[in-house]
């Protein structure tokens, strides 16, 4: 993987601004936990090519966490269930345990079903909705540090943006599954109020939807190591934007 924050270009300026925060972040201090979205006996939702969520998630949960220790958060760790599946209530409770100051949850995104159609792949009939695409930010007002998480998610939503990327508003549709409220359109950030993860973390608690892998177009580019290097490059630069915060909260 590149080193992002040292040797690639990004939008304008945010690299720039980036180095210099994480140079000044009390980076060694900084505990992330960077959660792999659901699991391989519960793998979320299915890729228009039958790719399951989770493949997706825990590549790019890895690349992540790699990156976040390049630039000196070694504290960084991943909170996965490599055996049995766990109780989403764990799941925070072990970053808690950890000593976490943020909970990224890593997860790649769907739409509802009646929005799917039917193509055939390499000779297996798919799923697929071209309709919607971009990435997403969740946070819960039910969390504790619910200024914290919104912090965190609109410093990662505006290093979205500083790339071109756009998010997808497709949650706030008002729908039966959706309807979530947006909290800030311009950067795709939602309320999604009792997602287990995000309420129960006793941190700040940010849900990062990364595309929507229902999308022809969209999956093919989320298989892309450069397009995996803007999004990762955009969480680092969110996080280390609010290290001092989460750090001294």
């Amino acid at each position: 993987m590149l080193a992002l924050v040292v040797a690639l270009p990004t939008g304008p300026g945010a690299m720039a601004e980036s180095d210099s925060t994480a140079q000044a972040c009390p980076v060694d201090r900084l505990v992330v936990a960077v959660d792999v979205g659901h699991h391989l006996t519960a793998p979320g939702a299915t890729s228009a090519t039958g790719r399951t969520e989770y493949a997706f998630n825990r590549d790019l949960a890895g690349r992540l966490l790699a990156q976040l220790h390049q630039v000196g958060v070694t504290g960084a760790f991943l909170v996965e269930e490599t055996g049995a599946p766990i109780d989403l209530w764990a799941r925070p409770r072990r970053a808690g345990a950890r000593g976490a100051h943020l909970f990224v949850s890593v997860h790649h995104d769907s739409v509802q079903p009646q929005y799917l159609r039917s193509w055939v792949h390499e000779g297996r009939e798919r799923r697929y909705a071209d309709r919607f695409q971009g990435h997403s930010l969740f946070v819960s007002r039910k969390n504790l540090y619910l200024d914290e998480s919104l912090a965190v998610a609109r410093a990662i939503g505006r290093a979205l943006r500083s790339w071109g990327l756009t998010p997808s508003l497709h949650h706030a549709e008002p729908i039966p599954g959706e309807n979530r409220p947006l909290v800030d359109k311009d950067l795709g950030i939602y309320d999604f109020a009792d997602l287990v993860v995000l309420k129960a973390a006793p941190m700040p608690a940010v849900l990062f939807e990364a595309g929507i892998i229902v999308n022809r177009a969209e999956e093919a580019r989320l298989r892309e190591s450069f397009h995996q290097d803007m999004l990762i490059d955009a969480v680092v630069t969110g996080i280390l934007e609010r290290c001092f915060a989460l750090v001294e909260k």
